[in-house]
């Protein structure tokens, strides 16, 4: 059986902790950052974990973390 390919889009947005949960970037940070509330644009700046919803779909994008 072949090895399964990873989608590269997928592998350069999400990465795996230790505990194997899936880590993703904020979105809305690239632009338009004057009417943002500096807290709000803070709080962007920190990582996030994929929904448990989504959990299933993003790891069969990328099988090998």
């Amino acid at each position: 059986m072949p090895k399964i390919k990873t989608k590269r889009g997928a592998a350069k947005r999400f990465r795996l902790t230790k505990k194997g949960k899936i880590k993703r970037k904020k979105a809305f940070k690239s632009h338009i950052l004057t009417k943002k509330s500096a807290k709000r644009k803070r709080s962007l700046k920190k990582s996030g974990l994929i929904h448990k919803a989504d959990v299933k779909n993003i790891r069969r994008l990328i099988p090998y973390g």
